[in-house]
């Protein structure tokens, strides 16, 4: 008999069917707050649950990782999904298994106002809309204190003149540990930039919270004038609090925009340069000015601007009088980087050549520019200089000729330095052929003496044969004694008395020789030095060796004399 289900009976498993359908359906999302500072992180938890099919044939295979996700991608209209984490748990109900995931989002918002995180969904679970309030600044209360990291941007100008040098100073400051950060550079068009150096790094307290600090300095160059807008610099990375915790770190900050104005009316330069400083200066002429004809003077001219880099110096003029002839070098620019900014230098180096003599007078240098500094207008000069040249004694002086026939200075002295070295209707030419002539008659009785010599070669006791006697000596010692570095001295002495063969053991020097006797004594020797004691003779007796190897070297010096003639076509070792 089946009994009718009670009231509580039926409310219990009611309440039972709706808490799993609510299950199926809902999905968690959950924001650690609903209102954030503009460059804040905002995070977001988001839990859903699935049936899991786990069993015997799939429990070594199933991959937690490869379970779907929810929808988050309808968030990139408002926010920018820049981690991700997700955890994963497993209950039992009624005998089947519940996944249960739990995914952590990092959502860093793209725009201040109030912003909508959309309903999501997994699989056939939804969430519902949250909405998150970004507003600019800072917290009024706690400053840049409850601030993982930020971002301070400075110049050293309020305003700056065209091409002139303003110096941008970027500062990013962060706590925690850093694993990762992007930091991105100012970038303008219509602007020059040149970083200062390497970036620093250093500490300092901020509403007495200690931060880590990295400084970047750059030298920027507005092309055009109007108002110089820099694009926001931009940081994000990830780093740890002091509990090992990831926090996400994200800021944006921009410079204010700086008036760029026009070169000034007054200017008379042909060349505009605003810089901080310029000078000009010279070295190489001599202190008295005092020079003579055809001496080579060295002239270095220097053009040193703070504020400006090496492209925008003009070049230096390289004008000289009439009588002084110049043979300038290419210029040289360098610049040097500090960081306050760029210190540029233009230097021209000329070879300076008085033809006539008399007063040559350098023209002045004159290079107009901008001082940034007392915003007016400055003159960098290198004064007039005159040059007292005087004719050499060794010279000739000559008259004056005609225009259509005047002779070029050079030709001039040429002429007149042979004149003076003839003597007694003999030239120098003369002189010198004679010497040439010696020397070549020299040459040729050196050269038939060298030749003698090399058809009749002495001999030298430091040469080859020097060390083959040398090494002979030690053979017969060690043989006489007994020793047992015989047959590596055999071996030795073999390749340097019969160069090419190559010789590795005393058995292969015996092969080659073919001398039963040499044979024997080796293997006597052999027996001496590795036969257990038994069997060695109680003395060693190394005469017949010795008179072995002094009849070798006998042989072989027969052979080497001329009277051998040449070697046998196949030696005694090569079979036909």
């Amino acid at each position: 008999m089946v009994k009718p289900l009670t009231f509580p009976t039926i409310l219990l498993l009611l309440l039972v069917t709706l808490t799993t359908s609510l299950r199926a359906e809902e999905l968690k999302v959950e924001p650690d707050r609903t209102r954030l500072y503009e460059g804040e992180v905002l995070t977001l938890t988001i839990t859903g649950s699935m049936k899991l099919d786990i069993n015997l044939s799939n429990l070594f295979d199933f991959d937690l990782s490869e379970l779907p996700a929810p929808d988050i991608e309808k968030v990139e209209p408002d926010f920018e999904v820049i981690g991700k984490n997700q955890r994963y748990s497993i209950r039992t109900e009624n005998s089947e298994m519940i996944g249960e995931i739990t995914w952590t989002y990092q959502l860093a918002p793209r725009r201040n106002g109030t912003l909508t995180i959309p309903t999501l969904s997994f699989r056939d679970s939804t969430s519902k809309p949250v909405k998150i309030e970004v507003v600019s600044g800072h917290p009024p209360d706690q400053g840049t204190a409850s601030r993982n990291s930020f971002i301070e941007l400075s110049a050293d100008k309020a305003e700056v003149y065209v091409q002139e040098q303003l110096t941008l100073t970027i500062r990013l400051f962060f706590s925690g540990n850093l694993i990762r950060g992007e930091l991105s550079e100012p970038q303008h068009p219509n602007a020059i930039i040149e970083p200062l150096g390497k970036q620093r790094e250093f500490s300092r307290y901020r509403d007495g919270v200690r931060y880590r600090v990295v400084e970047r300095r750059y030298a920027l160059f507005p092309q055009q004038p109007g108002e110089l807008s820099l694009p926001p610099i931009r940081f994000e990375g990830q780093a740890r609090d002091a509990s090992g915790k990831l926090i996400f770190l994200r800021d944006s900050e921009q410079l204010y925009e700086v008036p760029v104005k026009e070169v000034p009316a007054g200017f008379t330069g042909d060349i505009w340069l605003p810089a901080n400083s310029l000078s000009l200066d010279e070295a190489g002429l001599p202190p008295t000015m005092q020079v003579e004809t055809g001496e080579n003077l060295t002239r270095k001219i220097t053009l040193k601007a703070v504020g400006l880099p090496s492209e925008a110096l003009p070049p230096l003029p390289d004008a000289t009088p009439e009588g002084l002839r110049s043979y300038p070098e290419q210029p040289e620019r360098s610049t040097e980087v500090t960081p306050e900014g760029l210190t540029s230098r233009l230097s021209q180096t000329s070879a300076l050549v008085p033809v006539q003599s008399g007063q040559l007078t350098l023209p002045e240098i004159r290079i107009p520019w901008w001082d940034t500094s007392t915003d007016s207008q400055r003159v960098a000069v290198i004064p007039a200089q005159t040059l007292q040249v005087a004719g050499s004694p060794a010279k000739v002086t000559q008259p004056t000729a005609p225009a259509n026939n005047e002779v070029e200075p050079e030709a001039t002295e040429s002429r007149s330095d042979m004149a003076a070295e003839t003597g007694n209707g003999v030239g120098v030419w003369q002189w010198l052929s004679l010497a040439l002539a010696v020397l070549w008659v020299i040459t040729m009785v050196l050269w038939w003496r060298a030749r003698k010599q090399d058809a009749h070669p002495r001999t030298d006791s430091s040469g080859p044969d020097s060390r083959e006697g040398t090494l002979f000596e030690h053979l017969i010692q060690s043989a006489r004694a007994g020793s047992s570095s015989t047959p590596v001295l055999l071996v030795q002495w073999m390749n340097q008395r019969f160069p090419g063969h190559q010789f590795h053991t005393a058995s292969e020097v015996c092969d080659w020789c073919a001398d039963q006797n040499l044979e024997t004594e080796i293997r006597r020797l052999q027996a001496h030095l590795f036969s257990p004691a038994a069997q060695t003779p109680p003395d060693w007796d190394g005469v017949a060796l010795a008179q072995a190897l002094q009849r070798l070297r006998r042989e072989g010096n027969e052979q080497d004399s001329p009277e051998s003639g040449l070697p046998p076509l196949y030696p005694g070792n090569l079979s036909a």
